[in-house]
């Protein structure tokens, strides 16, 4: 399938030259009638195979291949990023090796993409909120309480997500480079899960005395924010189940599905547990139309009975959610405090904040973070900031919906219906889950938004329109048009 687009327009001369008319002397830059039929015929073609995420009404769209070495480096910096190296290799190259690939793929990105489209990236909405997001944070700087603190922060992962979230964006040009990359993470996740089912068995990496650890001390070295990437990852997988028509592939990601769900219960994360039923009630009110409520039913005497099977004192740590008491180790209470007075922090600092990643060094009771992306944000870099943030989640969210609702009745001939709800579930999973962690500045958003992205602009290629979210007024209006009636006008249910 042929991917990315470049405007074509025509030429001054062809605009302005007239077409010829029968019994007139035909004219330099004229075209016949028959040719001129043809070539409406080939325009018609073109546009209907043609993507259009930025509607243009006097061009037409056609699609090109590029960006493979950028593809290649994107490639090795995700498995470089999930692999952690430097944690099992110490040294001096492994530490930079991220970046050193982060910048050789810039290396082949940029001059690619300036001489393919004569722009820097394309421009998507998700791209023009990440950018406000950046401009925000870069902002906060001159105006926060310890300014080489923000700078550090800043210019750290924060800066690094931004900028491989554009390269993602504008380099997955084909539904190949975009199921690799999915894969890869899924990989990660899967790998971590294993990982932490080993080490929860062997009593290794036990956190508190009863939590399977992390792994390493990265990106994954915290229980909680392993569980949240496993958790990203599950919905994938079971897309995958549903999405695939091999009995063998089937099974493969059933199984992987399973290890991922048996390594959040082992983390005992709170967060993630939330998070791990909204995925499954939203997964299966969407893969089970005609039955939501019993697949709901099911979904909760599933949770039901992971809580009657768990390891000990699991049932005891998720009510400590809402009985802070029962939590002995005391972290629920200290999450409650830390939450409240990041909130009372951007109530006080609502432009710019008090700048990135000082809440914990000059704001916070106990010297921990906020435990909460949304306040992390608010308080740090202000509500403007909080607003792009937030947007640049739902946006795609919305529309990966619109998709779900396009593709629903040819979902079985389609390879967009069952991805799309994936990728939803894992944004709703974020979603919930990041309101227990600090995890703004971190991969695992940027990646989920830019699968989305590049997984919207594949489909508006295929289709040649661009995915523009329904009201609900209209869709209930257009349902209404399109259904069918009996001999006495009412509707038949489909």
């Amino acid at each position: 399938m042929q991917s990315d687009y470049e405007a074509v327009r025509p030429s001054q001369r062809a605009r302005s030259t007239p077409a010829a008319t029968s019994g007139s002397r035909p004219t330099l830059g004229s075209v016949p009638p028959s040719s001129s039929s043809t070539l409406k015929e080939k325009v018609s073609t073109a546009s209907a195979e043609s993507p259009m995420p930025h509607p243009d009404n006097k061009g037409n769209w056609v699609l090109k291949r590029g960006h493979a070495l950028s593809y290649a480096g994107l490639m090795l910096f995700t498995i470089i990023l999930y692999a952690r190296p430097a944690e099992f290799y110490p040294s001096r190259l492994t530490a930079s090796l991220a970046l050193i690939v982060a910048l050789a793929t810039l290396g082949f990105f940029i001059p690619t993409q300036l001489s393919m489209e004569g722009t820097l990236t394309a421009r998507p909405p998700e791209v023009n909120l990440v950018l406000l997001f950046c401009l925000t944070g870069l902002l906060s700087i001159p105006l926060a309480i310890n300014r080489l603190t923000a700078w550090h922060e800043f210019s750290a992962t924060f800066i690094r997500c931004i900028v491989m979230f554009i390269v993602i964006v504008n380099v997955v040009r084909t539904r190949a480079r975009l199921q690799v990359l999915l894969l890869v993470a899924l990989a990660s996740g899967v790998w971590l899960s294993v990982v932490a089912i080993s080490d929860y068995r062997l009593g290794l990496a036990i956190v508190e005395g009863y939590r399977t650890g992390g792994a390493g001390s990265g990106i994954f070295g915290n229980t909680n924010d392993m569980a949240l990437h496993v958790l990203t990852m599950l919905p994938v997988a079971i897309a995958l189940v549903f999405g695939l028509r091999s009995l063998t592939g089937k099974l493969i990601f059933g199984v992987c599905s399973a290890v991922m769900l048996a390594a959040i219960v082992l983390s005992y994360s709170r967060g993630a547990f939330l998070g791990l039923i909204v995925v499954l009630v939203f997964m299966a009110m969407k893969l089970g139309r005609r039955h939501r409520f019993g697949i709901v039913f099911a979904v909760l005497l599933l949770a039901c009975a992971v809580l009657l099977l768990a390891p000990d004192n699991y049932g005891g740590r998720l009510l400590s959610i809402f009985v802070p008491s029962l939590d002995h180790s005391g972290s629920a209470d200290a999450r409650r405090g830390e939450l409240f007075r990041s909130l009372y922090v951007a109530l006080r600092h609502p432009l710019l904040g008090i700048g990135m990643g000082n809440y914990q060094s000059e704001m916070s009771y106990s010297n921990h973070v906020t435990h909460n992306a949304y306040t992390q944000v608010a308080a740090e870099m202000g509500v403007a900031a909080l607003a792009c943030y937030t947007i640049f989640i739902v946006s795609p969210l919305r529309k990966l919906g619109q998709m779900v609702r396009e593709t629903f009745e040819r979902r079985s001939n389609s390879n967009y219906y069952y991805l799309a709800v994936g990728l939803q579930a894992s944004l709703l999973g974020y979603m919930v889950s990041s309101f227990f962690l600090s995890v703004s500045y971190q991969w695992y958003i940027y990646y989920l938004v830019a699968f989305a992205v590049c997984l919207r602009r594949l489909y508006e290629a295929e289709t040649g329109k661009a995915v523009v979210v329904e009201k609900r007024k209209e869709r209930k209006r257009k349902k209404f048009r399109d259904a069918p009636f009996d001999n006495e006008g009412r509707t038949v249910p489909t």
